[in-house]
């Protein structure tokens, strides 16, 4: 007797994949500006409010970027973790290179980071990226690949379409629109988010900064 082949995985749609894209954009964005809100705090002893990029909404858009880039050049080597780590470190590890460098270079010597003023920027290039950096991107590729990925995928397979859908386009709506806006105010030199919150006695602090 012939034995049946076994059920193969349901495949995503298109509008899914769209979906679980749109989450990890926001979740990525979002986890950033956690993680250096609480450095900023652990290196005062939280007595003082700080706030770290530069958007009103608590998000942050290089790692969401970064998280696009570990998604495109790791996704399809996720049976090898080693590579994911190594791929996804120097992927990532260059884009804020980049992004440091073109900040500094058009923005008449503007840092968002400087690794040389932190202990952890031991052998930084000028300041940009460092290879602690590089190390935690490597951990954040594994992290995405092998958990906020699947854990996204499980619950657009859950949730009815239209539903996950709609909440996953309302929120990257909102993130999106706050960084145009940030982004469009400070090209124009008009006051924008880093200044409503400087106008309410919040600081914000730029990653490695010595206050």
């Amino acid at each position: 007797m012939t034995k049946a082949p076994a059920a193969k995985e349901t495949e995503l749609d298109q509008q899914q994949k769209l979906t679980i894209f749109m989450l990890i954009i926001v979740l990525a964005g979002f986890f950033g500006w956690a993680w250096e809100f609480l450095f900023a705090e652990s290196k005062t002893g939280f007595d003082r409010l700080y706030v770290t990029g530069g958007n009103l909404l608590p998000w942050i858009n290089i790692y969401a970027y970064g998280a696009v880039l570990i998604l495109i050049t790791c996704t399809k080597l996720r049976k090898h973790p080693l590579l994911v780590f190594a791929v996804g470190a120097v992927a990532a590890g260059l884009l804020e290179l980049l992004a440091g460098w073109l900040v500094f270079t058009f923005g008449n010597g503007t840092r968002y980071w400087d690794y040389t003023e932190s202990w952890i920027g031991a052998g930084s290039i000028n300041g940009f990226v460092c290879p602690a950096s590089v190390t935690a991107f490597g951990l954040g590729a594994l992290a995405l690949v092998y958990c906020l990925l699947p854990q996204c995928t499980n619950l657009v397979k859950r949730v009815p379409k239209k539903t996950i859908l709609t909440v996953a386009i309302i929120l990257f709506s909102v993130i999106i629109l706050d960084d145009v806006i940030n982004l469009t105010l400070k090209n124009l030199g008009q006051p924008g988010a880093p200044d409503f919150y400087s106008s309410h006695g919040w600081t914000r602090l730029v990653p490695g900064h010595k206050d």
